[in-house]
């Protein structure tokens, strides 16, 4: 019977649902033997390249096909997609830069595809579009991605980005005549922006990869390379590159004043790096030297500012938590000097406004910001609007002003301009909302994980819902990994989730950078089980006090986060009503043979390595899947341009959740064309995508939408 009949015999229901006839899938006998064990790897076809394969593209068409007639039976469908629209449509600023006179910034009317971005002349002036991304493609998944305004503003170095692709392209535009130049410079891969006055910038790329080979060759020898505008990318001058080291990133930055360029090398993900400085006046005399000022590779060192020979720093070298250091390059044996010391609470970046430093801090995932002297000495502290995420702060020193936004569960982003002699701040831009935050509930909780572990989690629910005090469909999100802390920050869909009466719970798992390095050591590596134990313990929390639903908890999760959902629905099925991967890692013993995935050996580990093979295997989502088991339902999303997480992960691993006997829930896969990662991917393509998996975790929750 085929999967149309089907659905004309029986409407498919949380309820009832008979066994899924899914489209038939290549089995091959692959097998290895890796440390003395056969591994079985029958799907290892479907990592060929979509683009190029035609036996996997006929494959990723018949598995759309049958997903989309799925999700067009699901009665929510239509609501949560208008619901997602109309909370998307608002008019929606990014942080202004200020250039010279002149001031950038980008804006959304709301449902377009791609934000545009605009200059005004004077804080005052009248808005003038400078680009408009909506224009680039009939299908709006050609996106602006990076931007930076030379240091007087007369030109605009920005990067585009096609179909959600890593790879990046860059122009230069003419602000004041709207001209793009003839520069365009390709391979640029995880660069920074950085110009040198008003003649040229720094940029990072890579060689230019093999025909056919640009999505999922891994990516080496990365340099830093000087581009003066009006000559070819042929021409451009390598600054620094590691040949000796191919395995090493490199990117650049200038300090406001022009003086120095900062030059950050890593190996893989962990916050590691190696720093050296380029005098820019002296380049005519000594080109492009590189002074080392930290080696080793063994703290996290984020450039914040440089005045003359002076750099300031934060760091966690001696302080897990963090500090700020200076450094002054004209001393005959110039050291690091402490500004701010360690404190309870996660410095997360500073920077140099005004006269004055304005810091950046966390304390159990939720931000503040304070102000203190260059010499570190304490200032005023910044006063935000309840639990959510500052961000921003940007300038140079001698502005009078600065600009940041105020974020959390229940409020979009809103701009506000502060003046830093007075402290006073206003608005720049206030979204107007079609719905009361106050009649939202955010409370941060905490819960005890399996070793007993306090961790923290967010809860968002309807007051209503909070105060009537019974068990609702909930969704439960994280991540636990890459030094990363998720914070408070809107997000449509979600907010039509509570909305329509669930709750959405967010936990700060091990692994993230929650609360420092300690945090992040004790879930990567041989410790990543913490922070599938810690996942599982949110959701076990969420059922005891009565917040989720007996049979009505989902959980999702992206990229790492996949991952997470893929462990632990084979650790823990039982728990769990629905699941949701998106572009999850899901083969740990082939991740590092693909694009960016061999970075990522610092938080996972080698495969080659028998210890670390020990660990991947027992947890590998792909490779630890339990047939005979009742699952939970399990829609798999990935992109057929994820050039970060190659989509051949999901594709393997949905082939293996349907070959497997694991009850009678769906187990499906839903791949968007001319998309990625997820950046730049555009708005109706993100709302037909949440709409799609909010639709699929109502069904089986038991969430029924509003009348």
């Amino acid at each position: 019977m085929t999967f149309s009949l089907l659905l004309a015999a029986m409407p498919v229901s949380a309820q009832t649902v008979a066994t899924m006839n899914y489209p038939e899938t290549r089995r091959d006998d692959v097998v290895e033997t890796l440390f003395g064990e056969k591994i079985a790897d029958p799907y290892r076809w479907l990592e060929a390249d979509v683009r190029h394969d035609a036996k996997v593209a006929d494959w990723v068409d018949r598995e759309s096909r049958y997903t989309e007639e799925y999700l067009e039976t699901l009665p929510q469908r239509a609501w949560f997609k208008q619901r997602i629209s109309a909370l998307m449509n608002f008019e929606r600023f990014g942080l202004p830069t200020k250039a010279g006179t002149r001031y950038f910034y980008t804006r959304n009317t709301g449902l377009q595809n791609q934000s545009q971005l605009f200059v005004r002349d004077g804080l005052h002036g009248k808005a003038r579009l400078l680009l408009d991304p909506n224009a680039w493609a009939k299908d709006g998944a050609t996106a602006l991605d990076a931007w930076e305004p030379s240091q007087q503003g007369r030109y605009l170095l920005y990067s585009v980005q096609d179909g959600g692709s890593d790879w990046r392209i860059l122009h230069v535009m003419d602000t004041a005549s709207g001209k793009v130049l003839d520069d365009e410079l390709r391979w640029v891969k995880f660069s920074a922006l950085a110009w040198i006055g008003e003649e040229g910038f720094l940029y990072s790329r890579f060689p230019a990869p093999e025909d056919g080979a640009a999505f999922q060759s891994r990516n080496y020898n990365q340099g830093v390379y000087y581009h003066r505008l009006g000559t070819p990318q042929s021409a451009d001058e390598l600054v620094y590159s590691t040949p000796d080291h191919p395995d090493y990133g490199h990117t650049a930055e200038v300090t406001q004043d022009g003086r120095l360029a900062v030059i950050t090398s890593h190996i893989g993900t962990d916050s590691r790096y190696d720093v050296r400085v380029v005098d820019l006046s002296k380049r005519g005399k000594t080109g492009w030297h590189a002074r080392s000022i930290v080696t080793g590779f063994k703290d996290d060192w984020r450039l914040v500012e440089g005045a003359g020979q002076k750099l300031w720093f934060v760091t966690n070298e001696g302080a897990p938590r963090y500090r700020l250091v200076s450094i002054d390059l004209a001393a005959s044996d110039p050291v690091f000097t402490q500004v701010v010391a360690e404190r309870e609470d996660i410095l997360e970046k500073a920077g140099i406004v005004g006269r004055q430093l304005v810091l950046n801090y966390m304390r159990d995932a939720a931000s503040h910001a304070e102000f203190v002297g260059l010499d570190g000495k304490p200032g005023r502290a910044l006063a935000l609007n309840g639990i959510g995420t500052a961000s921003g702060f940007r300038g140079k020193p001698g502005d009078p002003e600065t600009f940041y936004s105020f974020t959390s569960f229940n409020r979009p982003a809103s701009i506000f301009r502060m003046n830093l002699d007075t402290g006073a701040s206003e608005p720049f831009a206030e979204p107007a909302m079609d719905f009361d935050p106050a009649q939202i509930a955010v409370e941060q909780r905490f819960y005890v994980s399996k070793d007993g572990t306090r961790v923290p989690m967010f809860l968002v629910r309807r007051k209503d819902v909070a105060q009537a005090g019974k068990p609702v469909p909930t969704l439960l999100y994280g991540y636990g990994g890459f030094d990363i802390s998720l914070t408070p920050g809107f997000s449509a869909s979600r907010m039509a989730w509570v909305q329509a009466g669930g709750a959405f719970a967010m936990a700060n798992l091990r692994g993230g950078g929650e609360y420092g390095r300690a945090w992040h050591d004790a879930g990567r590596r041989a410790n990543k089980q913490n922070v599938f134990d810690d996942f599982i313990a949110a959701g076990e929390y969420l059922k005891a006090e009565g917040i989720a639903a007996k049979d009505g908890l989902a959980i999702q999760g992206g990229s790492n986060g996949g991952l997470l959902v893929g462990a632990v629905l084979n650790q823990r099925p039982d728990l769990f009503a629905a699941g949701v991967p998106q572009v999850g890692v899901m083969d740990m013993l082939r991740f590092d043979r693909f694009t960016a995935g061999r970075y990522w050996v610092d938080d996972y580990g080698y495969p080659d390595r028998e210890a670390d093979f020990r660990v991947l295997r027992a947890y590998s989502p792909y490779h630890n899947i339990k047939a005979g088991t009742d699952y939970p339902a399990i829609l798999v999303t990935t992109a057929d341009t994820d050039d970060r997480v190659v989509p051949g992960h999901s594709f393997k691993y949905a082939a293996a959740l349907q070959a497997a006997p694991l009850g009678d829930k769906p187990h499906l896969i839903r791949i968007e064309t001319r998309a990625g990662h997820g950046s730049g991917k555009p708005t109706d393509k993100v709302i037909e995508e949440s709409a799609d998996v909010l639709s699929f975790v109502a069904e089986w929750t038991g969430l029924s939408v509003p009348k």
